[in-house]
């Protein structure tokens, strides 16, 4: 995973130093592959431990991993495999985050009510997490009609989850919807493709997979495998949490 996409995936873990910090790695990596800890702590006017605090909280060992990490991205060509569903899947594993899959549980237990809300082909996505959260004894629905949406928004309260779904990030029914969430100061989580994009930013807290938009023909045949992927995960961590015990058949 490269740097830049590290700290996005982690910027919930990061406050305005570090920010500042990654700012500046991303601006100065040839000159930073260059640096010692303690050289690139006195060009930030900070100190070295600030810098592998930072390297740990966005998924490295320490400051010798962040910096050959680095390196590989500036001298070796990364290879184009984002047609390939090998390369999306492991993309989006790499994007799971169980901390952040912790907080997603807790919100989700501490709702009085959780309503999902996606259109077209994530709509069956709803469905499913609506069954997976009934089956351990949460409420929940999903509307699949904005009129029916934006009723049922309009009786929801700061003790309750809205959770988005747009592989885009820019579908204009669900940025709406998200908008009045926002406006009931209900909780909002977002479910999208590893992009910077309008829904993450309405959200308070997002979740990512790997699956960028792909057309034949006319047709849009972008891979929801990822989205799967993400929302299973979620469910057996909110499922253990619960104190389901599994039978298998």
């Amino acid at each position: 995973m490269l740097f830049e996409e590290r700290a996005q995936k982690f910027e919930y873990k990061l406050n305005d130093t570090d920010d500042q910090i990654i700012e500046y790695i991303i601006d100065n990596k040839k000159e930073v592959v260059k640096l010692s800890i303690q050289s690139l702590a006195s060009n930030l006017f900070t100190v070295p431990n600030t810098i592998t605090r930072l390297s740990k909280k966005i998924g490295y060992d320490g400051y010798s991993q962040l910096k050959n990490s680095l390196k590989e991205e500036l001298f070796t060509e990364q290879e184009n495999l984002e047609d390939s569903l090998h390369f999306n899947l492991q993309k989006t594993f790499s994007l799971i985050d169980i901390d952040k899959i912790a907080i997603v549980t807790r919100m989700l237990h501490e709702a009085k009510q959780v309503l999902f809300f996606g259109v077209g082909d994530t709509v069956p996505f709803c469905e499913m997490m609506v069954k997976n959260l009934k089956i351990v004894g949460k409420q929940s629905e999903f509307y699949m009609h904005r009129h029916e949406i934006i009723h049922e928004i309009n009786k929801l309260d700061q003790e309750d989850v809205l959770f988005l779904l747009s592989l885009s990030g820019e579908t204009s029914q669900v940025l709406e919807i998200a908008a009045l969430g926002k406006e009931r100061g209900v909780k909002i989580i977002s479910l999208t493709h590893f992009t910077r994009n309008s829904l993450q930013k309405l959200a308070d807290i997002h979740l990512y997979c790997y699956s960028p938009g792909k057309t034949l023909n006319g047709y849009n045949i972008t891979d929801r495998t990822p989205l799967m992927i993400v929302l299973r995960t979620l469910s057996e961590y909110y499922w253990e949490s619960s104190g389901t015990v599994y039978k298998y058949t």
